[in-house]
């Protein structure tokens, strides 16, 4: 059995590294920074590494179960790929690109909302005791620490702003706040407060798919959903990684000497310890026994499994469907006008998987290879 730490207060899952050089981005002081030997340390993993290993050594000694995961390959390449993306750059046309770093940036810092889920008290969903788990810290640390790193805290930026001065860095401060507004408004992504009214409507279309019996409360579903959710971002997002970092690692048709892709790296490191939580706690919960209001036991694999399998669908083919469709929309704004523009969209699509049909639309067939 372990004799690892297992239980720990906010404090420790929040405690840095002592860092021997900050880790400034475009002038801008980021988390983490770098040891003596000048390797980067991500940011509040002091113990937090140290915790999640020890959750997983634990679970597996009481489980004997594979950890929840999906491969990476079960997401199809980003698009545009990298070649893609350089051959649209060489040929003058960065507003993809610069519009792909923004979203990304921009749907980073919601992360920061992840604070403010409720967390339900689970030593009452799970007949199975959850002390020294993982379960036990997603309310004392966990959440917190992952809210940090996405969008800052106090005086250090969060991956938000690295991605933005990744950004800038290798395109050279390339949109103003008022294009980067109208950017955003075409993506649907507003940086407003969210009204009760708007809450409201969210909360009713979450009850309305609701996978799971009626006696296990909805709060539990919701977090878990949002946590399932959270993970296969995550996961996926490790195409994003490479295709950024390959992209601005191009010091011929980049500013910044590489700068701009080791931060990429830098935010790839810390990203790491968020995907191995978010897969032990799910683990821990699909391995045990949930208990409903009216003491109904159920199987914690089918529990997770509804969730995932929902989460899955909806990661693989709406959210695929979308991002294809508006990503091609940014590509067509930003060579309209141009004489040969059919020639570099046509020739662009030529270095990738996704086609673009008689209707104007774009599908991605190995999306479909994957799903069959």
């Amino acid at each position: 059995m372990t004799t690892a730490q297992v239980t720990f207060t906010e404090t420790e899952l929040l405690a840095d590294h002592v860092i021997a050089e900050p880790l400034i981005a475009n002038g801008v002081r980021c988390h983490g920074g770098f040891d003596e030997d000048g390797n980067y340390v991500s940011p509040r993993t002091l113990n937090r590494w140290p915790a999640i290993h020890a959750w997983e050594e634990q679970r597996v000694e009481q489980f004997a179960t594979p950890i929840l995961d999906i491969p990476l390959s079960s997401w199809p390449e980003s698009f545009p790929n990298i070649e893609q993306s350089k051959f649209l750059i060489r040929n003058g046309v960065t507003e993809p690109t610069v519009s792909a770093l923004t979203r990304i940036g921009t749907v980073e810092g919601f992360g920061g909302m992840l604070r403010m889920l409720p967390v339900p008290d689970f030593s009452r969903t799970f007949d199975e005791d959850i002390t020294g788990t993982a379960i036990a810290h997603i309310g004392t640390g966990l959440f917190e620490a992952h809210a940090r790193d996405e969008s800052g805290f106090e005086d250090e930026a969060g991956h938000n702003l690295m991605w933005f001065a990744a950004r800038d860095i290798a395109f050279e401060n390339p949109v103003t706040e008022d294009q980067t507004a109208k950017m955003l408004a075409r993506m649907g992504i507003s940086n407003g407060p969210r009204t009760d009214a708007d809450i409201a409507k969210m909360r009713d279309a979450a009850m309305a798919a609701r996978v799971l019996p009626d006696g296990i409360d909805f709060l539990v579903e919701m977090v878990v959903g949002r946590m399932v959710g959270l993970l296969l971002i995550e996961i996926s997002a490790f195409h994003g990684f490479t295709w950024a970092a390959g992209v601005l690692s191009d010091t011929e048709l980049t500013a910044g000497e590489g700068e701009a892709a080791r931060i990429i790296e830098h935010i790839r490191a810390d990203e790491t310890p968020h995907v191995a939580w978010l897969q032990t706690a799910l683990s821990e919960m699909r391995d045990r026994t949930w208990v409903g209001a009216d003491g109904t036991r159920y199987d914690g694999a089918d529990m997770i499994g509804r969730i995932w399998d929902r989460a899955i669908s909806d990661s693989l083919l709406l959210r695929r469907s979308e991002n294809l469709q508006f990503t091609m929309k940014e590509i067509e704004l930003a060579t309209a006008g141009r004489s040969d523009a059919d020639d570099i969209i046509d020739e662009m699509l030529s270095l990738g998987s996704v086609v673009r049909m008689s209707d104007g639309t774009v599908v991605d067939p190995t999306t479909d290879a994957v799903l069959g």
